[in-house]
């Protein structure tokens, strides 16, 4: 008997206390949805401060008010506040226990997605959008063209790539030509060493020539020996500080002649006697 009523003691505070639980919850719920009223009230009037306000207090007080985060995800999107749009969408999404409130929150993820240029993103949100409602029309458009435009920019990056292949295989080419023209000027400037060492040994050989002229023309000035000797040429063509035989004769003559006469002169004075000198010689 006890046992029984404890147990119907513990069902009646459980219940009071579960009731005062969902009391307070209703409450919270329902000044969450008045504080969105009032946000939607100020941005009607084009006040965006109050606005935000107003969503920011209503989403703190529930968190089953998935109206609050989805209507300050529309302001913040008409304020091209992209990023922050999309996470007030997002937590619209996960809070929304209806098909229709998902439908509308990732619909508008795409939206996000598409002005971001994220098109492969906008793609699944669209789809995950149909999943909750296949009959919008708006959708199914929205997805076709976020298809067309992924495509668009598929064929755009793999165009680059070829463009940037191409640029690449142009510069390589061009490389490869810059290469050949300086071997082939290097070829050329070698050639011309080579050309200018002939010239130069053609003037050597030219100046030989002419060295060999100037000996032959000098031989042509020396009179004909005719086929005398080397020495009886020799003997004819005295060399420069040396006397012939002829002149050498002629000084031993000379000389004769003048040991002579002096020969002569010494016999005279014996005759006739020597001088005394009587003058000193200081």
């Amino acid at each position: 008997m006890k046992r029984l009523v404890l147990c119907v003691a513990f069902l009646a505070g459980y219940f009071s206390i579960a009731q005062e639980d969902e009391k307070e919850r209703k409450t919270a719920l329902r000044e969450s949805t008045n504080l969105t009223w009032e946000g939607n009230k100020e941005l009607s009037e084009n006040n965006f401060i109050e606005a935000e306000v107003d969503y920011r207090k209503a989403i703190a007080k529930s968190d089953e008010n998935h109206a609050a985060p989805y209507n300050l995800g529309n302001a913040y999107y008409n304020n091209e506040a992209y990023a922050e749009a999309f996470g007030r969408y997002k937590q619209a999404g996960e809070l929304a226990e209806g098909k229709d409130a998902k439908h509308q929150s990732y619909h508008n993820m795409g939206n996000v997605f598409m002005k971001r240029k994220e098109y492969e993103k906008a793609l699944e949100a669209y789809k995950e959008a149909l999943r909750n409602n296949p009959t919008d029309d708006e959708t199914r458009y929205n997805l076709a063209l976020a298809k067309e435009m992924l495509k668009k920019e598929q064929e755009e990056q793999k165009n680059d790539q070829n463009n940037d292949d191409n640029k690449d295989n142009q510069d390589q080419k061009d490389k490869q030509d810059q290469n050949e023209d300086q071997k082939e000027g290097d070829n050329k400037e070698d050639q011309k060493d080579e050309g200018d060492k002939g010239d130069q040994g053609d003037e050597e050989k030219d100046e030989n020539k002419e060295g060999e002229g100037d000996e032959k023309e000098e031989q042509k000035k020396q009179p004909d020996q005719g086929d005398k000797p080397e020495d009886q040429q020799q003997e004819q063509q005295p060399r420069p500080n040396q006397l012939s035989k002829q002149q050498i004769q002629n000084l031993l003559d000379a000389m004769q002649n003048e040991e002579k006469k002096v020969q002569e002169k010494i016999d005279a004075q014996k005759i006739q006697g020597v001088k005394a000198k009587n003058e000193k010689d200081w």
